[in-house]
């Protein structure tokens, strides 16, 4: 293959380090992880991390995209080069932070952000340039990781069971995986029968929502505010009827269903603004479970990531609805909660780069196993 960029192709060898972007549902800010693999798929070194938030007027403006207006498409192409930006200046600091150089990295592994999300159309979309990525930073840049399912039959999405599976899973324990991410998704890895990977609907988005709306906070630190509210059991009643919980995997959602108008339709009556938070909270618990009881049968360990795994009072409300199971955090196997869904990307970039398939047809329902990503060398 032909490489026109300045940084030559050279056959990969393992102990190579790669970089992960990921900017989620929450649309909080862009993380960022060096990885180095290792021979085997469980012999990962998470080398740093860093992370850059996104001011509030960045984030009201990758919200607006995620509904038509009539300048859409100049404002998503304008702002897909300011999110390149900002991974850029994160890239940055993870090098700084790390001391690292570009020279000493093979590739990144960029998520970019997802505005829509509708492959049940055909099509899902990840704004940013990946082009200007590799111009800034001088390293190769691997990025449209959904594309290629959705184009053979599959949702695009969850990606990051197919990392979970060669990184978490274990000979005989029967385990989950939850990412509890703006959107919550569940990975089954169950040593005796095929993987199983979905989402199980809203994790934070509608929180932060909710908290930013009546707090001006980013998110409820530890659940603080939801625990002082009490559940409406007619509201979580009409949440829960929503039918995408009726819905058997493989399935994905996104901002495009469970949304602002999403929680105002639900709205008819007035309840207290920390009451429905606690409601919302007890969505997320209970969509989880119901979930794990549906469709995870007799999981013996859960491990939490993303951001809501270090919701304290979410935590505790999973730990009683799914009594039997121990819960704990991906901590306990190696990689921070923050640090994972990054992670999963810098693994997709090494799959990509070594001609490897990238996703689980079996979670996506894609015709088959794909490679994933686009090349843009440096």
């Amino acid at each position: 293959m032909e490489n026109s960029g300045n940084k030559p192709f050279t056959i990969l060898h393992m102990n190579e380090l790669f970089i992960g972007l990921m900017s989620g549902t929450s649309l909080d800010g862009m993380d960022a992880v060096l990885v180095s693999f290792g021979d085997s798929p469980q012999d990962i070194k998470m080398i740093g991390h860093s992370y850059v938030a996104y001011e509030d007027t960045f984030k009201k403006s990758l919200l607006a995209l995620h509904l038509p207006y009539s300048n859409e498409l100049e404002d998503s192409l304008m702002i897909g080069n300011m999110l390149s930006q900002q991974a850029y200046q994160t890239v940055e600091a993870l090098l700084k932070k790390t001391g690292t150089t570009s020279k000493d990295i093979k590739a990144i592994g960029f998520h970019g952000q997802t505005i829509r999300h509708q492959p049940q159309k055909g099509y899902t979309l990840q704004i940013g340039n990946p082009a200007l990525l590799a111009e800034l930073s001088g390293i190769n840049v691997i990025a449209d990781f959904r594309n290629r399912d959705v184009a053979a039959g599959g949702q695009g999405a969850p990606l990051v069971p197919a990392f979970h599976k060669e990184i978490f899973s274990h000979a005989t324990m029967h385990r989950a995986i939850i990412n509890i991410g703006g959107i919550a998704n569940i990975t089954n890895l169950n040593p005796n029968s095929s993987i199983l990977g979905f989402d199980s609907g809203p994790g934070n988005l509608l929180l932060d929502f909710w908290t930013k709306t009546h707090l001006n906070q980013a998110f409820d630190k530890e659940g603080a505010w939801a625990q002082k509210g009490q559940v409406i059991p007619e509201l979580l009643d009409v949440f829960l009827q929503d039918t995408y919980f009726e819905k058997a995997p493989p399935k994905s959602t996104g901002r495009d269903h469970f949304n602002e108008a999403w929680l105002n339709k639900h709205l008819q009556k007035s309840y207290a603004n920390q009451d429905i938070q606690r409601t919302l909270l007890e969505l997320t618990a209970i969509s989880i479970a119901n979930a794990i009881h549906a469709h995870l049968k007799n999981v013996s360990e859960i491990y939490l990531c993303g951001g809501g795994a270090l919701n304290n009072f979410l935590i505790e409300r999973l730990k009683l609805l799914i009594p039997s199971t121990q819960i704990q955090l991906t901590d306990a196997l190696g990689i921070a909660t923050q640090h994972v869904e990054a992670a999963a990307f810098a693994w997709l970039a090494k799959q990509s780069l070594f001609s490897k398939p990238g996703n689980l047809p079996e979670v996506t329902g894609a015709k088959g196993l794909r490679i994933l990503g686009a090349l843009y060398p440096a």
